[in-house]
């Protein structure tokens, strides 16, 4: 993971970069931290006020807005709630844990990131310190988050890479000579080394470098006659480009080579078996927050990738572990009953007990705002600018959740006299 801190002089103006990509289709927010409701829940205005009335409480404050960019490798493909859930750790460890702060998750580049928008003044009025903070406070949080939540590291992304084979990557108008060499890359670095005993099991590792290994249907005619055909894929995993028969291949993985293989890789594959359920075990046991999200990040960091198989209604049905140590692959339930897909996501706790277990946690403490009106536990005084929220509160007697600190009451004249007067009447008297 990679942080990227940036402060400036216009809340409105780092609100709206990302506002606009959400209207262009390309963002989403996705976590509204600190703030009265959900994200789902407030209007564009009433997200920006919340960071507007901080910011009017301090106005020597200057550079009071903050813009993070938290990057990921391109391999990691998070959940909205574990990003939420990063988000989270990552504000609270740079010392913006109790103020506001809009997240928000890009899709206009090739790796995946998010955005946060916050304000440097707290609900106090006092300066949130950020000097030095990418180089101090970021950077321990960083590595802290990538140990924590098993993120790929930023200062292994390079040896990383250059360990993986590459995806092949071929527009398929480029016709059959140059389709069939990028396949047959791809299958010279998997089909002898990876230990698979099925076609799925094949395709589990060969569709992550996107290629796909077909029969076609069972009324096709290249079924019946024992045939199998190779195919490139795109980014959303649809076939594209030209077929090419296996038999046309230099290492000549036809389905008769390959059923020999499936016997021969059982075997092979045993010694590995332990290593793979130990892992699963390991993450689960005892545990009662291990989302399914979560299960699959902590495997991904171990070496083990888990390949879900989903339906048209994207449930799932089906269940691969790809263990690209020791080049074993395991459907879930050659492993056991334990393993299989429905097996796992019983294991595992859904995503909303978990987030609903967090909130129930979190409103259990005092929020940091709450004490500070009534207005705290209702948006309703986002609904309007700082000057129009601080009238409308002092014409109804009520004391404004963002209104300065307010001096000591008012002392009477009789009551304020100096120490020498009341000294001398103290002396008088005796």
């Amino acid at each position: 993971m990679v942080a990227i801190i940036k402060t400036g002089t216009s809340i409105r103006s780092t609100f709206y970069y990302n506002e606009n990509k959400l209207k262009e289709g390309v963002a989403e927010c996705i976590r509204a931290g600190n703030y009265p409701d959900d994200a789902t829940n407030l209007t564009e205005q009433e997200r920006l006020n919340m960071l507007l009335k901080l910011a009017a409480l301090n106005t020597n404050v200057v550079r009071n807005s903050v813009h993070i960019s938290l990057n990921f490798d391109p391999s990691e493909h998070h959940s909205k709630a574990l990003l939420a859930e990063i988000s989270q750790a990552y504000m609270a460890k740079i010392g913006f844990g109790n103020q506001p702060y809009l997240v928000y998750q890009h899709y206009d580049s090739g790796h995946p990131h998010i955005h946060l928008v916050s304000v440097k003044v707290d609900a106090n009025g006092r300066r949130i310190e950020t000097q030095n903070i990418g180089r101090n406070q970021s950077e321990r949080a960083r590595k802290e988050i990538e140990n924590e939540f098993y993120l790929v590291k930023a200062s292994s992304k390079k040896q990383q890479q250059s360990e993986h084979l590459k995806p092949a990557m071929v527009n398929a108008s480029y016709g059959k000579v140059e389709t069939k060499r990028v396949i047959s890359n791809v299958l010279s670095g998997v089909v002898d080394k990876y230990k698979f005993t099925s076609i799925p099991e094949l395709n589990a590792v060969l569709n992550r470098y996107n290629v796909a290994a077909d029969r076609g249907n069972e009324e096709s005619r290249t079924y019946k006659k024992g045939g199998l055909h190779y195919r490139l894929l795109n980014a959303k995993g649809e076939r594209v480009g030209v077929p090419i028969k296996a038999s046309d291949f230099h290492q000549k993985p036809t389905l008769k080579y390959l059923q020999t293989r499936f016997e021969i890789n059982e075997q092979l594959r045993q010694t590995d078996r332990l290593r793979v359920k130990n892992a699963i075990d390991f993450t689960l046991y005892g545990k009662t927050n291990v989302t399914l999200d979560r299960l699959i990040n902590i495997l991904e960091r171990d070496g083990i990738e888990t390949v879900l198989r989903k339906n048209d209604s994207a449930l799932i049905y089906g269940i691969t572990y790809v263990d690209h140590r020791s080049k074993a692959v395991f459907n879930g339930s050659s492993l056991g009953k334990n393993y299989s897909a429905k097996a796992i996501q019983e294991r595992c706790v859904a995503i909303d007990k978990a987030m609903a277990n967090r909130l129930s946690n979190t409103q259990r403490q005092e929020h940091p705002m709450t004490g500070l009106g009534k207005s705290a536990t209702s948006k309703s005084y986002l609904l309007a600018t700082p000057e129009q929220s601080n009238d409308a509160r002092l014409a109804n007697g009520e004391d404004s959740l963002f209104d300065p600190v307010k001096q000591d009451g008012f002392t009477p004249a009789d009551l304020r006299g100096s120490k020498r007067r009341k000294k001398k009447e103290f002396s008088q008297s005796l």
